[in-house]
């Protein structure tokens, strides 16, 4: 038996049967193609070939086996100029294979497509080593493969650059030269050939700049601007930035600048001071696995003398007369003008209207996925205070191929015609051609089919058909047959017949309407031809209707507040029944976890939804569809949620002046309340926070759309955004505006800190703060400083440039030391001079103090340290005392090696420190001020004291009584070098008591009142005397221990308690020099 299948290309469109195929549409320079859809045709599913493999979610169906791709059914990148558009063509393939049917005999079919190739855009520059092109199909007996590049049949031989892989073309180092073109994949087997879409493999590529250095642009300030980018060669299309100077100094897209993203060029409708400096173009490619990016060389722009005069726009950038796009792609238009002050620029639809997501005020319309509604004539106009300037341009808008109606298989009679037809459209009109294994199709082609009776094995009426009362049910007979049975229906025994209620259609399909419990019972299909004759025979089931009881009602709500939508319903018993919700017809998930909608769950016949927390996505149509397997109700409502306004769109700053500019935006979604008012936000790169601004009007109403902003900075660089609020709260903020920078003014603050002094003598030295960018107001920034001696009459002035500055130096022979002086300062820009700051007192730099102290006495107290008193100096005119200095060196060292120490403040005593034992010291005193030490006192001498002895007391003993300690230890004998002992100091600490005590004694014993309770204690005996303190001597004594212990430096304690006792030997040692005698 032969059969004959066929499949058909299209976009879009539904097919009528099973078995359907999707054209292939892919976007030049974008390296993707849409992968062809099909599913398994279910007459040659009944012919014995394999069932078509599960697809799960996220797989990709294979494309059926007779799927062609013409190149000219391809979707063009997006467009900005015209497009060559060649005629689209839309292509149905036709095979007829032949399949076996005889029992037992393995299933042969003809190959089926699983993956085919895509088009791929491979740079030039790569490290790849090879280009892979997929195929692979299914068929029975398996397929070979052959591959077609540009038409042309490819020859693929062991060793070269072409392999065969399965049915994979490997392309092995590929060039463009060689491999650039339009491949195809044909697969075969003895049932018949497909053909594979079209795919085109592009080189991408982006050369380096030209070397030569660029000529500098100069112009006059105030004047627009325009520098070529002039790219170098390059595939696919690019994008295009700015450098100012230096990387990554971008040049902002801001309403001032534009960079144009099909020439790439630089446009500055009016320059300032700020523009001077040098410019790079910079050109990224980008491809799916490689971006490259190149510089051109810099060149400079320099700017004539201002020209204050105001100019109408003049519109450089232009979209072109026409632009052709397809259906579904983005559509980007330019439009930018030079003028002063800076234009606005204003887009809309001449034969319609411009929807409001595309309204802008930006020098591009973008309209995301264009349709035939976008169609028409659009205007861009530039408009500022001088006047207006305009362009217009056309998009034309085409699609591709589509199926309007598609071929199936089909079974036809022996010797009779078949009729299979097409039917596409697109713009422009697309032509159909008809290929048979990949060859074209004559014009009359005869098809030899074998007979067949009648067979239900594979296609059987149901066996139970559940429907319900008064609805409508369908009953296919399908028999596998050829020549095409005859079909005849009968309820039981009685033969049914086209009625009111009952008709059997010219395919042999029963349907009833209407249906009662009458209807019930068995149905029988008879179909029968010259070969034979077969029955099947289902049963109909009639259940209770499904119906609404409780419909959900309309509602209108706050955002954020709680909705139950009730929806009950009424159905057969013995059926199950369940509720979907859908929102604008879009299935509702209750489940989602986190969500905002929970489904009632109290009964099976009650299907409420509750909206928690509604948000303002949550408003729309409400479906409520009770269901069964045999029929369904619906009901609809409508909610309103109502919430805070939608951001403002389309914010533009223009009139910008020092301390104002004039904004505009357009008014966003309302949110079903009405706009009460505005308010408007500034941030400055210093500060980063967005801070709300003073406007002119104070209040803005909900219906304006624009409004001054008052009080800004000079020359300091905003961006502003506008947010709306509502009786339901304050929306979301709009985008930032571009970046402006305000007008220059003069310093409008005084400089702040000013001080002086110090300096060498004759100089007079004056600082204060610098001050910071925000106040500066202006370029060219410097401090004017006047000074004068106090009643003094006439005012000397310095010029001190550079806004980091923060001190200024007079120097002058004849300026006295320490002579104040009255001083003020004020800033200063191109624009003018700022206020004066109030009048400070300066005093010049002073000189060394004259006068020597007198009756200067030094005396040694210990082994290490003196005391040193004299009488103090009188404050002399050279400026203010500050302290004294003392010097002191040993005898017979030279007073160039003295040692120093200062006094904080006037006092006429010291006590120096750190001296070496039983040694005599110089010693002289010297007044000091900011300049420096003045002249010496006469010197005076003092030895300092021995050293206290080094042995510590041994032999301590001790004795406890009830209510008292008694030590005692040998007595201590300086050594001839060391100083007299005048007596001892003792540190006890007791584990009862952390805090150490120290006790005194002029013997070598001491007693002490303790509790009965210590039983343990810590003790340090040392000497003191005229040297200081002798080294200590440690012991820790046990009540009732029997012996007494000694131990220098450090102590030896019973475990239980020595963390305690001497975790204190450093405090006591600590106290003890505090408190020595």
């Amino acid at each position: 038996m032969q059969r004959c299948c066929s499949g058909s290309g299209r976009a879009h469109t539904q097919a009528p049967s099973p078995a359907t195929a999707t054209a292939a549409t892919t976007a030049p320079g974008q390296q993707r193609a849409a992968e062809g859809a099909g599913e398994e045709r279910r007459a040659a599913q009944g012919a014995g070939s394999p069932p078509a493999p599960a697809h799960r979610l996220g797989q990709r169906p294979p494309a059926p086996a007779n799927t062609f791709f013409h190149p000219r059914t391809r979707a063009m990148g997006p467009l900005r100029r015209k497009s060559h558009l060649l005629p689209l063509v839309a292509v149905v393939l036709v095979s007829c294979p032949a399949q076996s049917s005889a029992p037992g005999s393995p299933a042969t079919f003809g190959p089926v497509f699983e993956d085919q190739p895509l088009s791929l855009l491979f740079p030039e520059e790569s490290t790849e080593e090879k280009v892979t092109l997929a195929c692979r199909a299914r068929a029975s007996p398996p397929a070979t493969y052959r591959w077609k590049m540009n038409g042309t049949e490819m020859k693929l031989e062991p060793g070269s650059r072409h392999q065969l892989v399965g049915g994979n073309l490997v392309i092995m180092n590929p060039t463009k030269a060689q491999d650039a073109g339009v491949y195809q994949c044909l697969a075969s087997n003895p049932v018949g050939t497909v053909v594979s879409r079209e795919a085109v493999l592009r080189f991408g590529f982006l050369q380096e700049f030209s070397k030569e250095e660029r000529d500098p642009v100069k112009t006059h300030e105030g004047w627009g601007v325009m520098l070529p980018c002039n790219p170098p060669a390059h595939y696919p299309g690019l994008s295009y930035r700015w450098l100012l100077n230096e990387f990554p100094n971008f040049i902002p897209t801001d309403g001032r600048h534009f960079v144009s993203q099909t020439t790439g060029n630089l446009y500055i409708a009016r320059t300032n001071a700020s523009d001077l400096g040098n410019y790079s173009c910079l050109a990224t490619s980008h491809m799916d696995f490689s971006t490259k990016s190149v510089f051109s060389k810099f060149a400079q722009l320099n700017l004539a003398a201002e020209d204050p005069r105001l100019f109408a726009p003049s519109i450089k950038a232009r979209f072109p007369a026409e632009t052709y796009a397809l259906v579904g792609q983005q559509v980007t238009l330019e439009c930018f003008a030079f003028g002063n002050p800076v234009p606005r620029i204003k887009w809309r639809k001449v034969d319609g209207s411009l929807s409001p997501q595309w309204a802008t005020a930006e020098p591009t319309l973008q309209i995301p996925r264009v349709s035939f509604e976008d169609e028409g004539t659009y205007e861009c106009e530039a408009e500022n205070s001088k006047g207006r300037d305009s362009v217009q341009g056309r998009i034309i808008v085409q699609a591709q191929p589509e199926w309007l109606k598609v071929i199936s298989d089909m079974e036809a009679d022996i010797g009779s015609s078949l009729r299979w037809g097409c039917a596409a459209a697109g713009k422009p009109r697309p032509t159909v051609r008809w290929l048979r294994n990949g060859e074209p199709l004559a014009s009359q082609h005869s098809l030899f089919l074998p007979a067949l009776a009648p067979d239900f094995r594979l296609n059987p009426v149901r066996r139970l058909i559940p429907a319900a009362r008064g609805g409508e049910v369908i009953i296919p007979c399908q028999p596998r047959s050829a020549p095409k049975a005859v079909v005849l229906w009968s309820k039981g025994t009685e033969i049914l017949v086209n009625g009111s209620r009952v008709t059997v259609t010219p395919d042999g399909t029963l349907i009833i309407r209407n249906i009662s419990r009458s209807d019930e019972g068995k149905y029988t299909c008879f179909a029968e031809n010259f070969m034979g004759k077969a029955n099947s025979t289902g049963i109909l089931s009639v259940r209770d209707a499904t119906k609404i009881t409780l419909a959900p009602s309309s509602a209108d709500i706050n955002l954020g507040d709680n909705l139950t939508l009730q929806c009950h319903a009424s159905h057969d018993p013995t059926m199950d029944l369940t509720f979907i919700w859908t929102l604008d017809d879009f299935p509702i998930d209750s489940d989602k976890p986190g969500g905002h909608y929970r489904r009632s769950s109290v009964k099976e016949t009650v299907g409420d939804l509750t909206i928690l927390n509604a948000q303002l996505r949550h408003g729309g149509k409400y479906t409520c569809m009770a269901q069964t397997v045999v029929d369904s109700a619906s009901k609809e409502a409508t909610v309103l949620v109502r919430g805070p306004p939608g951001p403002p769109g389309g914010v533009v700053v223009r009139d910008i002046g020092d301390t104002t500019v004039q904004l505009s935006w357009s008014r966003g979604f309302d949110n079903h309340s009405p706009i009460a008012k505005y308010t408007l936000q500034a941030r400055t790169p210093s500060s980063g926070k967005w801070k709300q601004v003073r406007t002119n009007p104070a209040n803005i109403e909900g219906n304006a759309e624009t409004a001054q902003v008052l009080g800004l900075t000079p020359w300091t660089d905003y961006e502003f955004r506008v947010i709306a609020s509502n009786i339901l709260g304050t929306g979301e903020p709009s985008g930032p505006s571009s970046k402006i920078r305000t007008k220059e003014a003069a310093p409008s603050v005084a400089p702040s800190g000013l001080s002086g002094g110090g300096g060498a003598p004759g100089e007079l030295i004056v600082n204060w703060t610098p001050m910071s960018r925000e106040y500066q107001n202006g370029d060219g920034f410097g401090y004017l400083l006047s000074f004068r001696r106090q009643g003094s009459a006439s005012w000397q002035t310095a010029q001190v440039p550079g806004a980091d500055a923060q001190y200024f130096v007079y120097s002058n022979d004849s300026v006295r030391p320490y002579t104040p002086f009255e001083v003020k300062i004020r800033s200063y820009n191109r624009r003018g001079n700022g206020p004066e700051s109030l009048t400070a007192l300066v005093y010049s730099a002073e000189e060394e103090p004259r006068v020597a102290p007198t009756k200067v006495w030094a005396k040694g107290v210990s082994s290490s340290e003196m005391n040193v008193t004299w009488d103090p100096v009188q404050q002399d005119m050279n400026g203010i005392l500050l302290g004294y200095e003392i010097r002191y060196w040993k005898a017979g060292d030279k007073e160039a090696a003295a040692d120093r120490v200062r006094t904080a403040g006037l006092d006429t005593s010291a006590r120096v420190t750190d001296l070496h034992p039983n040694t005599k010291y110089h010693v002289t005193v010297r007044a000091y001020n900011r300049a420096g030490p003045g002249p010496a006192s006469p010197s005076t001498s003092a030895t300092t004291m021995k050293p206290p002895p080094r042995r510590p007391p041994d032999n301590i003993s001790w004795t406890f009584s009830s209510s008292s300690l008694s030590i005692r230890w040998d007595p201590v004998v300086p050594l001839r070098n060391e100083s007299a002992v005048t007596g001892y100091k003792m540190l006890y600490q007791n584990d009862l008591h952390l805090t150490p005590t120290l006790h005194l004694t002029t013997k070598n014993w001491i007693e002490i009142a303790v509790p009965e309770d210590i039983g343990h204690a810590l003790v340090q005996i040392r000497t003191t005397g005229p040297g200081g303190d002798g080294t200590p001597a440690e012991v820790h004594i046990v009540r009732n221990g029997g012996t007494s212990m000694m131990v220098e430096n450090s102590a030896v304690c019973p475990a239980a308690h020595s963390g305690t006792i001497l975790s204190h030997s450093m405090a006591m040692l600590i106290l003890i020099g505090y408190l020595e005698l």
